[in-house]
């Protein structure tokens, strides 16, 4: 399983607007919706806010993965936004998170869902890699870092 083949160049966002975690989780899902028009936002936000109900997807180091299962999809979706500005999105260690990964999957894919989690937790540990997506100007070239990043062995 590689990033590409859930996260498609519409669903990335370069400067995401959003200075608010709700605010975060909506814009994720219009993103996701936009890139994929057989999602609905509303539950889109629904699933992802439920998620965050049980604790903060913020996994430190800037990073959050906010997540959730969704009946009626066919396969795993995602959306990459950053926040140039960082968001207070409760993260582990209290630091604003400016990566934001957001992946919806399949009601009955556990397996695809947690490999899907752990790849893109081991891709965002590098800290090299993380400035470059900072650094990166524009959606397509932040997608293009995901990608190649994502083919290393």
């Amino acid at each position: 399983m590689r990033i590409a083949d859930f996260l498609s160049p519409q669903a990335v966002v370069a400067d995401m607007q959003a200075r608010t975690k709700p605010e975060v989780l909506r814009e994720l899902s219009a993103t996701l919706a936009r890139a994929h028009p057989s999602l609905r936002e509303d539950r889109l936000v629904a699933v992802l806010q439920e998620r965050e109900k049980l604790g903060s997807t913020g996994i430190g180091e800037g990073v959050a993965i906010p997540h959730g299962k969704l009946a009626g999809m066919d396969s795993l979706q995602a959306a990459f936004c950053v926040s140039r500005t960082g968001v207070d999105f409760e993260a582990i260690d209290g630091k604003p998170t400016h990566l934001f990964f957001a992946l919806v999957a399949p009601e009955n894919s556990a397996g695809v869902h947690l490999k899907a989690l752990a790849r893109i937790s081991r891709l965002f540990k590098n800290p090299r890699f993380r400035a470059a997506i900072l650094e990166a100007p524009t959606a397509s070239d932040i997608h293009a870092l995901i990608v190649q990043e994502d083919a290393r062995p």
